[in-house]
């Protein structure tokens, strides 16, 4: 288990955050969104509790990209940094595990949007879940 609050923050480190209960759960997202917005094969994210992050510098940086069909997405206006995906009208978010400072107390349970998986860098051998679509 992770020390509470975990803390994290953006590339250029202007907007930094706490989340002061345990991660959900986390998962691989492999679809071509988060192909393009991160530059890499996939997304590293934690689905957090409902109301346990609290941006604790640089609230007026974040700004989110918002899709036609899907969670809006959170990044610093300074850097570009992706922070995490907000679901529009509910209180569901992941943070990006990569902008977490230290251990994040969770490992990746499942590769998601396996079916748009980048052909350049196969899906890794690790023994969890895969899902062609959303795992619901």
């Amino acid at each position: 288990m992770a020390e509470l609050p975990l803390t994290g923050h953006c590339l250029c480190g202007a907007v930094r955050y706490e989340i002061d209960e345990p991660l959900v759960s986390a998962s691989y997202c492999h679809c071509t969104r988060c192909q393009r917005r991160t530059g890499t094969a996939a997304a590293a994210s934690g689905r957090i509790a409902p109301g346990s992050l609290r941006v604790v510098a640089g609230a007026e940086l974040v700004r989110a990209y918002a899709p036609e069909d899907g969670f809006l997405k959170c990044f610093c206006s300074a850097c570009g940094g992706a922070l995490w995906s907000k679901h529009p009208t509910e209180d569901t978010m992941g943070v990006r595990l990569g902008t977490i400072d230290g251990d994040p107390g969770i490992r990746p349970q499942w590769h998601q949007f396996t079916a748009y998986a980048a052909v350049w860098e196969p899906l890794p051998d690790d023994g969890l879940p895969r899902y062609p679509e959303a795992k619901t």
